[in-house]
């Protein structure tokens, strides 16, 4: 709906009369709302969710990443196996430093049946 300020002649007086407009919207305007709507929100999720498209993470999102517990993630600091950088408290990690981990640290074995897994 449009509001606007009008001055009726038939009112007796000059003051302002408020007036309405009516704009209709059809199925298809909030259909095609709702598409645009659903859109922006999956963009917003992806980039909030995916953590690769961030530089620096935290040890929870570390932790669930790599499926280890507190501990673990404490002993790979500790022995220096990942950097970290420590601000105001909360320590954070190179996704990049997280990726060479997984890499140097992947396997390839030749499973019984012949294809290459990699464990």
């Amino acid at each position: 709906m449009k509001c606007g300020f009008s001055f009726s002649p038939f009112s007796g007086h000059n003051k302002p009369i408020m007036t309405m407009t009516t704009e209709i919207l059809t199925q298809e305007d909030l259909k095609q709302f709702r598409m645009q709507l659903m859109e922006d929100f999956k963009g917003l999720l992806e980039n909030h969710a995916n953590p690769a498209t961030r530089q620096w993470l935290k040890s929870s999102e570390v932790r669930k990443m790599l499926g280890i517990s507190h501990g673990t993630l404490q002993n790979l600091r500790i022995n220096g196996s990942l950097p970290y950088t420590k601000l105001g408290g909360i320590m954070f990690y190179k996704y990049g430093d997280i990726e060479k981990i997984l890499e140097a640290n992947s396997t390839s074995k030749i499973a019984s049946h012949g294809n290459l897994t990699t464990a």
